[in-house]
């Protein structure tokens, strides 16, 4: 399955300035450089990004002891293996794929988009969170790099207009 953008191409920069009026991700942004400069994320700033993902999965998160977090997210942070990168975070109580790929976008020196259903729907994809696997998350992270690239825009500009159109735009159940 190839993903087709729902959003008209001249509108993306529009879409990415709504998302600010939805969510603040000052928080993620301003950890995930003092874990990208440190080469890993410390407990509090683990549970700080998995708070601003998922405040549900807290109880779990917490879970977590300080040598694990530092050991998981090292590694995620520093391998070159992209598979690796990402599932190694879901070894993590409470992590899963979104989860994981919020540390991958705010923590590592790569660019990587915030899987997410919303993003998903704005891209025509109405994979289900049981559904998440490697295959589709390496294709969503190819498929975001070139729109940055062919755009002209950073991950998170992406990544807000995608998750900002479907807020708006996806029908409710």
């Amino acid at each position: 399955m190839k993903f087709k953008l729902r959003i008209p191409r001249r509108q993306l920069g529009d879409w990415a300035v709504r998302y600010g009026a939805a969510m603040n991700d000052s928080v993620p942004d301003t950890l995930g450089s003092k874990a990208r400069a440190r080469g890993h994320l410390t407990r509090a700033e683990f549970l700080a990004m998995a708070h601003w993902k998922s405040p549900r999965t807290q109880p779990r998160c917490a879970s977590n002891p300080e040598n694990f977090i530092k050991s998981v997210t090292s590694v995620a942070l520093t391998t070159t293996d992209e598979r690796l990168a990402i599932e190694v975070l879901t070894l993590l109580d409470g992590v899963s794929w979104p989860t994981a790929s919020v540390v991958l976008h705010f923590c590592s020196p790569r660019q990587y988009p915030i899987l997410d259903f919303r993003a998903l729907w704005s891209l025509s994809c109405d994979a289900e969170p049981a559904d998440y696997n490697f295959e589709l998350w390496w294709r969503y992270v190819n498929t975001t790099r070139e729109m940055a690239e062919t755009f002209g825009v950073s991950m998170r500009t992406v990544d807000r207009a995608l998750w900002a159109y479907s807020k708006e735009n996806q029908p409710k159940n």
